[in-house]
């Protein structure tokens, strides 16, 4: 498997992590702890990592589009 596949997959594997992580702070803390704030910006910060990382990808021509 290519290495741009495994950095693809790890970061969406990252992604659900921060996600449930939220989940996790808000029935846990009832949403009044700035960590499910936190755990969200990065989603979010990895989410726009995720989407450069696939523009990179395809325009050097390491994936391409079905």
């Amino acid at each position: 498997m290519p290495l741009i596949k495994i950095l693809i997959l790890a970061c969406l594997l990252a992604i659900v992590a921060s996600l449930g992580s939220a989940l996790y702070h808000l029935v846990r803390d009832k949403g009044e702890s700035q960590k499910m704030a936190r755990a969200l910006t990065v989603r979010v910060g990895l989410s726009v990592l995720l989407f450069v990382l696939l523009l990179i990808a395809w325009s050097q021509g390491l994936i391409e589009p079905h």
